[in-house]
């Protein structure tokens, strides 16, 4: 083979494992109850140069595994960097996990695993977009998750207003910005500076790409109607088995069969139903229990029984079990299927003890995802928003996060 082709060939792949997205890789059935995190409870990692984030899972196969990890560095649009390993991490990763236990005292065995980053093996040298990729002991991805490092040089604050379009009136929230650079040298900010807004940390909701719509001195002002607009949606559906023997105002009631059973209540349509305000963790979960004093050892693992009545929205669409407790995925184990008998749509998910959200959602023959076929949408919901601010000058190898604010629109305004 020729030096040139040879040259060709290696600049192909290059620019082939570059130039590729990096999304999240939901894991394999055996692992379950992933838990990322940084320093607070929010349910997405961000955190500031130099804060630690904390992983960790469940193999309810229960064998003791060696499980590897790996971090990329990726640009902001999750395509990896050009930034060699050793330009931004500090040490080496792709080391071992060593901090597991077994489960303790519960009829479903499992193996709990838990990483934090940094740790004696590795440190993060620069801010960015992150992928933390989990691998087994034949180095297959098993799970990615991504994270977020920050270094606070704007200040970042944003309001939520309802929106001004009429015919989303009482369907939509709208996310206003201004970032204040006064304490960052940015040369030009509209090319310099790029925006990305999450709603409840869910990442195919964000909007990007949203110039300043205007500035004043040294302040950003992003003050759009319609370009950072988002359907607010409602809250969502919760249930709670830190108490495994006990019913509650949604376990109608529970069974002990080779593991335990818990039955919900059957679920209503809510889409044509007045908005009402019940607390939410807007879509996360909490691994808790009553039966022992450490809950990532001794929760117990059981069967959970959701139903919701057949309604001709519905179609010959697919319906999920939505929520934080396997990352938003679309999969066999939480897809609904039809009951012939009582006319029911029904799921079996293995889950957890613990207090969850979820709510139900309708994957079209088209593959788009509708949110809110049975819920609805409803400017009232509270929700809450993520701003991350991007910047490279001219002559980067990277996108770095100089600035990252939050609003809720609990505190909406006309």
């Amino acid at each position: 083979m020729s030096l040139r082709l040879t040259q060709i060939i290696f600049l192909f792949l290059t620019t082939a494992v570059f130039g590729q997205v990096q999304k999240e890789v939901n894991p394999p059935e055996h692992i379950k109850s992933i838990i990322f995190k940084g320093p607070t409870d929010d349910q997405f990692p961000i955190v500031d140069l130099g804060e630690s984030v904390r992983l960790e899972f469940d193999n309810i196969l229960a064998t003791e595994e060696d499980y590897y990890y790996r971090i990329v560095h990726c640009n902001y649009d999750w395509t990896p960097s050009k930034l060699l390993k050793s330009q931004f991490l500090k040490g080496i990763d792709n080391q071992r996990i060593t901090d597991y236990e077994n489960s303790y005292n519960t009829l479903q065995p499992y193996s709990n695993y838990r990483l934090t980053i940094p740790n004696n093996n590795v440190r993060l040298k620069v801010s960015g977009n992150y992928v933390l990729e989990i691998y087994n002991d034949d180095d297959e991805l098993q799970f990615s998750r991504r994270f977020v490092v920050y270094k606070n040089n704007v200040q970042v604050g944003a309001i939520v207003k309802r929106s001004r379009d009429f015919k989303y009136l009482n369907e939509k929230q709208v996310v206003q910005i201004n970032i204040n650079t006064s304490n960052a040298n940015i040369v030009n900010p509209k090319q310099e500076i790029k925006l990305a807004i999450l709603q409840n940390y869910y990442w195919p909701t964000a909007i990007r790409n949203i110039a300043p719509q205007f500035t004043i001195g040294t302040n950003l002002v992003y003050k759009y109607d319609n370009e950072t607009s988002f359907f607010g949606g409602n809250e969502f559906l919760n249930f709670d088995t830190k108490d495994l023997r006990s019913p509650s105002s949604a376990i109608s009631h529970v069974e002990l069969k080779d593991i335990y059973h818990h039955y919900l209540f059957d679920d209503r349509y809510r889409f044509s139903r007045p908005y009402t305000y019940f607390p939410d963790i807007n879509g996360d979960f909490l691994v808790r229990t009553l039966q022992g004093t450490d809950s990532s050892r001794e929760a117990e693992y059981s069967f959970i029984h959701f139903s919701l009545p057949y309604a001709e929205e519905l179609a010959l669409d697919d319906v999920y079990v939505f929520g934080k407790f396997n990352n938003y995925a679309l999969t066999d184990e939480n897809k609904m299927t039809y009951n012939e008998d009582n006319g029911m749509m029904e799921a079996v998910i293995k889950l957890k003890q613990g207090f969850y959200n979820y709510k139900y959602v309708v994957k079209r023959e088209d593959g788009v995802v509708n949110l809110s076929t049975v819920s609805g949408n409803f400017h009232f919901t509270e929700n809450q928003y993520l701003i991350l601010v991007y910047y490279r000058k001219f002559g980067d190898l990277y996108d770095s996060i100089i600035g990252v604010g939050a609003t809720n629109s609990k505190d909406i305004t006309n």
